[in-house]
């Protein structure tokens, strides 16, 4: 290893350290660990801003920042204190039920949207909703967040890592529903009994509140019909150019951007009024995190792990599949899942070839790829965008989820999804081909 990549490794190491302590505000780590790749070498100008290996995402800022904006016009129609009440009612007020419920509708939108969107439109929902009767929205948001990362993995557009193993390996939006969605259908169930014996036994029920909340009527909290009919059109387009992105070859980024700007000037609201939603810090985070992972990328270090894991394989496809999944997992858990893909999947390319018509057994390698990032990015809160993302909306309104408390559940349910999903490679290209 060379000496840029030691320092790399070192000051990524010390960065996730202070990270992991919440000693220090993680964003400040974050661009001061990012500044310290730039100034001992590792990094350029170049490569911060303009490099799409090694550089900050700005396809997943930009993403991110549009969204923030739509939901924030979203938010000013009472749109997300409807949906909480009807929530509610659906569920008879029952903690557990809500919890249930919004576990599967997260599951399901971040499959036909992306995890990150989803996220950032089901939270205020959820917070709304804790407020309501009076319960704590961390179990809530934490549950959500993980079922966003499990629902994604099912199609090509669900989780960004899907999309770079699509690109790389030639993978349509079927071939993903066909693999993926059967083993992510059987997790959610598995997710939703995993989440009555992490949180569902110790949430109580208040009949006084859940009385209340029954006798409302979700109508009455629409404050602006007319702004929501044409924000519903504006999110409904949006949504349309996400799933026809191989078709326009729009970026999502462009998508999302184009649908802030006609909901800022449909909505014609005050600016603070739909800034107040951006967040700032998370966005500064991810950026600091792409500059630091980044120069470890250019710095050979994460391909020389990728290079590590998959040296021994050889023709030996049953235990490379099942250490490709498991050590995506692990990785993935650790850095992001997104600069950990772009990595690793031309490394499969080389080992295995495009995906589209490989025998079972060779394609396992892609599948075992996708599996195993997806579910990792649930290991830890820096491990997958919409975690960042879950984190980031919990401390700006008060409800703080540390990064000890998401990892001490997200690294259960990493075991358990995972644990399901060795038997599911095995079985599915190598028992049934």
């Amino acid at each position: 290893m060379t000496l840029s990549a030691v320092a790399a490794v070192v000051v990524f190491a010390a960065a996730y350290v202070l990270i992991a302590s919440e000693k220090v505000n993680r964003t400040a780590v974050a661009l001061g660990g990012a500044a310290a790749m730039v100034v001992i070498g590792v990094v350029r100008g170049g490569d911060v801003f303009f490099s799409e290996e090694t550089g900050i995402d700005w396809n997943v800022i930009f993403l991110l920042l549009g969204m923030m904006i739509i939901v924030g016009v979203l938010r000013q129609t009472g749109i997300f204190e409807f949906v909480a009440i009807w929530a509610a009612q659906k569920a008879r007020a029952r903690p557990f039920r809500m919890m249930a419920l919004l576990i599967v509708i997260t599951a399901v939108a971040s499959a036909l949207l992306d995890n990150v969107t989803t996220v950032l439109l089901v939270a205020p929902v959820t917070l709304l909703l804790c407020e309501r009767l009076a319960l704590a929205p961390v179990p809530f948001l934490l549950a959500e967040a993980m079922a966003s990362n499990i629902g994604g993995a099912a199609t090509l557009i669900g989780d960004p890592p899907n999309i770079i193993i699509a690109s790389r390996a030639g993978l349509t939006f079927n071939d993903f529903l066909v693999n993926l969605a059967p083993v992510v259908v059987v997790l959610i169930a598995v997710f939703v009994g995993l989440a009555w014996l992490l949180w569902g036994r110790r949430l109580r029920y208040d009949p006084e509140r859940a009385e209340a909340v029954m006798a409302l009527t979700p109508r009455e909290t629409i404050t602006d019909q007319r702004l929501l009919r044409r924000m519903l059109v504006v999110l409904g387009l949006v949504l349309l150019g996400f799933l026809t992105h191989n078709l326009t070859h729009l970026e999502p980024s462009l998508v999302a951007l184009l649908g802030a700007g006609a909901a800022v000037v449909l909505s014609r609201l005050p600016s603070d009024d739909y800034l107040e939603d951006v967040e700032w810090e998370t966005l500064l985070f991810f950026a600091g995190l792409f500059v630091m992972v980044g120069a470890l990328v250019n710095a050979g270090v994460i391909s020389e792990l990728a290079k590590t894991l998959t040296s021994t394989i050889g023709d030996h496809y049953l235990p490379a599949a099942q250490g490709v999944l498991v050590g995506s997992a692990v990785l993935s858990g650790v850095v992001d899942n997104i600069p950990y893909v772009a990595t690793m999947a031309p490394l499969v390319h080389d080992l295995v070839g495009p995906g589209g018509g490989l025998p079972p057994a060779q394609q396992s390698l892609w599948w075992a790829l996708a599996l195993g990032a997806d579910l990792g990015g649930n290991a830890t809160a820096i491990g997958a965008s919409a975690n960042v993302v879950i984190t980031g909306i919990a401390k700006r309104n008060d409800h703080p989820i540390s990064f000890w408390t998401f990892t001490k559940y997200g690294l259960v349910v990493t075991a358990v999804t995972i644990g399901i999903c060795v038997p599911y490679v095995w079985l599915r290209y190598f028992v049934w081909g």
